[in-house]
């Protein structure tokens, strides 16, 4: 018997096994403490062991329940950060595409992949309001924002054949961390990223903007690219596109939205984003606001031409012969990537099993949930809201007690989790909904659960 071949039999019964696994955590996920009781030396006492000689067969499966119990689960009642809650027909969609195996490069090494791919970011697009961008998939807003920086700076002031040059990004003072990231290792350096103060809602700015560019331009520096935020990650503020557009049209600059938070709730409230369509290139994740498995993001942009000018440079050994379009079609002229998974195939199934309106009403609820919340803070006079409620995250604290220990307590209890933020330099709890299978009840046990956690820090 050839070794790794594994019999039908045998293969029947691991996919039993490990489905009944599956279905097993998904009914129990709510029942599960919202964060693991857990510590660093006890995973690696658990996980951490020599990669025997012997393969262990089947037993390996038994680890499941130990690598479950010190996960961090998706069940309702957990709040931290922005990560969806893994929807499972997308898992299911992610096994098949695990079992088909495909490396959606191009049309010809993955056709059926490349043609779902192709389609879904076509869907992506024309439910944020942005039909006709093209795009890809990708690991997430990170990979994104990196991708769409690129392209700006290709765009602008190009930099692949002699090398970087010195330009100017801006973005607002809540950006993202990705954003300093990828000015950095796109050569532009951090020190030539602008942080643009913002308003009393936490958004950009725009007479600083303009301001601050002119003052660049006067000092002789050359402005390549704007990054506008639809959703910061700690309150979800939307910069004011518009406007933002507007700028970057006078100033003849490269417009990127970040939308990896926010920008798919353009499906449920697109009046929030207007604006959105006039970006040249946009990220958005999936893996927040259509809750599919991680990671699942996407760069969308207007104008294929520029992601070939800065992502094409390619081998004699990937070199495709056939001059239709379709069949012509390859992600690596136009991304970053090479080898890419099939990424799609999630989102194709969950998609089509749920049909649009169930996604919209899903973030509909995560941000009626949010205002929830808010109103039951203000109705708890020992507590204050820090910050207003764009979207669905929420950042309040407790008057009197220590915030900081409250949020331990919190998560010691195990019955909701919570993260922090720092608004006006304040300590804050912070919950964010995205999550479909969060109910009012588990909105409720966040006011709850830090009352009672701040009444313990009293014994």
């Amino acid at each position: 018997m050839q070794s790794l071949k594994i019999s039908s039999e045998e293969l029947s019964q691991l996919t039993e096994q490990a489905l009944a696994l599956a279905l097993n955590y998904w009914a129990s996920v709510d029942q599960r403490p919202a964060y693991p009781t857990t510590s660093g030396e006890q995973t690696a006492k658990l996980f951490s062991r020599p990669w025997a000689e012997e393969g262990l067969g089947r037993v390996v499966l038994d680890d499941f329940a130990a690598i479950a119990e010190h996960a961090r689960p998706s069940g309702g009642r957990f709040f931290g950060y922005v990560v969806g809650s893994g929807e499972p027909v997308g898992a299911l969609g992610d096994l098949l595409a695990a079992v088909l195996n495909q490396n959606t490069t191009s049309w010809r090494s993955a056709p059926a992949a490349s043609a779902i791919e192709r389609a879904v970011v076509g869907w992506l697009a024309e439910a944020v309001g942005c039909a006709g961008f093209k795009g890809s998939l990708c690991g997430g807003g990170s990979a994104g924002n990196l991708m769409a920086l690129a392209m700006a700076r290709e765009a602008k002031l190009p930099a692949n054949e002699t090398g970087a040059r010195p330009c100017i990004v801006y973005a607002s003072e809540q950006a993202h961390m990705s954003v300093p990231k990828a000015v950095a290792m796109l050569g532009i350096g951090r020190a030539n990223l602008r942080l643009i103060p913002v308003d009393d809602s936490l958004r950009m700015r725009s007479d600083a903007l303009e301001a601050t560019i002119a003052a660049d331009r006067k000092a002789g520096m050359t402005p390549i690219a704007i990054v506008a935020t639809a959703g910061t990650v700690n309150i979800g503020a939307i910069d004011p596109l518009s406007e933002i557009a507007d700028i970057a049209r006078r100033e003849a600059l490269w417009l990127h939205v970040d939308g990896a938070y926010g920008g798919l709730a353009a499906l449920a409230v697109p009046e929030k984003f207007r604006g959105l369509d006039r970006a040249d290139s946009l990220s958005l994740d999936a893996h927040k606001w259509l809750y599919q498995p991680l990671e699942c993001g996407c760069l969308l942009y207007r104008d294929p031409q520029v992601a070939r000018e800065t992502f094409s440079h390619s081998g004699d050994y990937v070199r495709i012969f056939t001059e239709d379009p379709g069949e012509a079609f390859a992600f690596f002229e136009e991304s970053m990537e090479l080898s890419r998974r099939f990424r799609a195939l999630k989102l194709w199934m969950s998609l089509q099993y749920h049909g649009r309106s169930a996604f919209r009403e899903a973030i509909a609820r995560d941000l009626s949930h949010a205002q929830l919340l808010a109103e039951t803070i203000q109705s708890h006079p020992e507590l204050e809201l820090l910050a207003p409620v764009p979207l669905s995250a929420v950042c309040f604290r407790h008057r009197a007690k220590d915030n900081a220990a409250i949020l331990r307590r919190v998560i010691a209890r195990g019955r909701v989790y919570l993260s922090n933020a720092t608004i006006d330099d304040q300590f804050a709890l912070r919950a964010c909904f995205v999550n479909h299978r969060t109910t009012e009840e588990d909105v409720r046990a966040i006011v709850s659960e830090v009352i009672a956690a701040a009444s313990e820090l009293n014994r």
